[in-house]
C-alpha cells in the first residue's frame, strides 16, 4: 500500500513539473502581438517635412485636414494632395488670401484634393480635367495635368504649376508639393446669375382670367337684383290700388 501511494505521489510531481515546463516554453514561444499602426495625420505630416505653415493653417480654419483623415480611415481609394510651401503662398498678390471668405477658402484647399491616391508614376494614365474634392464643373474647376518624362505640370487655366516631388506616400495617402498655389477659375469668371423672376406680365394675365371667370356671375348677380327690385315696385302699386277701392 505505501508503494503504491509513494508511486502515485511521484506521478502526480512528474506530471506538475512537465505541465510547468510546457506552459513556461509556449509563454516564451508565443508571437509578441503586433504594434498596431497609427491613423494617418496630414498635418503631423507635413509638420515634420517642414516650410508648410500656411497650409496647415488652411487645413486646420477650414477642417479640412479632419475631414481627410476621417476619409483615409474609412475609404479604399485613398487620396493625393498637392501641397503649395510657404514660398508658393508668399508669391500671391499682397492680401489675396484675406479677400477670400471662409467658403472660398474651403474651396481653394479643396481644389489641391484627388479623391484618389494617385502614384508619382501614374499622372500620365489621368483623364483631363481631372476632378478634384472642390467640384467637377469643367469650367470653373477644371485642373489639367500632363506628364512628360520625370517631370509634371498642373494647369488651372489661371496657373501653371510644377510638381516639385513627394513629401509623403503610403499607397494610401500621396503628398506632392508644387511650387505654386491652385487657383481655380472659379474666384476670376463672374458668377452664374440666379434663375430669373417669374415676369410681371404674367400676373395681370392671371388677373385678367380671374375678372373674365368672376364677370358672367356678377351681371348675373346685378340682372337678378333689378327684376327683384321692379316685382317690388309693382307690387307696391297693386297694393295702393286694392286699399283705395
Amino acid at each position: 500500500m505505501v508503494r503504491i501511494m509513494k508511486f502515485f505521489y511521484s506521478l502526480s510531481l512528474v506530471l506538475i513539473l512537465l505541465f510547468s515546463s510546457t506552459t513556461t516554453i509556449s509563454a516564451a514561444t508565443a508571437p509578441a502581438p503586433a504594434p498596431s499602426s497609427a491613423p494617418t495625420d496630414i498635418i503631423r505630416i507635413l509638420k515634420k517635412a517642414g516650410g508648410f505653415t500656411t497650409l496647415i493653417r488652411l487645413l486646420t480654419t477650414t477642417q479640412v485636414s479632419t475631414q481627410m483623415n476621417a476619409q483615409l480611415l474609412n475609404s479604399n481609394n485613398g487620396m493625393t494632395l498637392f501641397a503649395p510651401n510657404d514660398n508658393a503662398f508668399q508669391s500671391l498678390k499682397p492680401g489675396f488670401l484675406n479677400s477670400l471668405n471662409d467658403q472660398q477658402k474651403n474651396e481653394l484647399i479643396q481644389f489641391h484634393l484627388l479623391p484618389s491616391f494617385v502614384a508619382i508614376t501614374n499622372f500620365d494614365t489621368l483623364s483631363n480635367p481631372v476632378r478634384t474634392q472642390a467640384g467637377d464643373d469643367p469650367e470653373r474647376l477644371g485642373l489639367n495635368i500632363t506628364s512628360s518624362g520625370n517631370q509634371v505640370n498642373l494647369t488651372t487655366g489661371i496657373v501653371n504649376a510644377t510638381l516639385g516631388g513627394s513629401v509623403y506616400s503610403d499607397h494610401q495617402l500621396a503628398v506632392y508639393q508644387v511650387d505654386k498655389v491652385l487657383l481655380p477659375k472659379d474666384f476670376f469668371l463672374p458668377k452664374r446669375p440666379p434663375p430669373p423672376a417669374p415676369s410681371p406680365e404674367e400676373k395681370p394675365k392671371d388677373s385678367k382670367k380671374k375678372s373674365d371667370a368672376d364677370g358672367p356671375a356678377s351681371s348675373a348677380d346685378a340682372s337678378s337684383a333689378n327684376k327683384r327690385g321692379v316685382m317690388l315696385l309693382l307690387l307696391t302699386f297693386f297694393l295702393v290700388a286694392v286699399s283705395s277701392l
